[in-house]
């Protein structure tokens, strides 16, 4: 399997490195949200459940906005 990914990275370096960050951070919010849920509500402004919201949002707009038109750039 790590040699699949070793390979697959020489291949296509970029998306690779794209398609494991969108995985480190899948897992990152999935792992914030059990940790804020087990904190309780949020009280007050709700800080760190905002960031993740941040995040989360982030994440989205860039596969389902940037990366279409990124692609459409470049393979046009």
């Amino acid at each position: 399997m790590l040699a699949d990914i070793a390979a697959q990275f020489r291949a296509h370096p970029v998306a690779t490195l794209l398609e494991l960050a969108s995985v480190v951070v899948c897992i990152g919010l999935f792992l914030g949200t059990l940790l804020l849920l087990s904190s309780g509500a949020p009280t007050g402004r709700g800080g760190p459940w905002l960031a993740l919201i941040g995040v989360g949002a982030v994440f989205v707009v860039f596969w389902t906005a940037l990366v279409p038109i990124y692609e459409r750039l470049v393979y046009a």
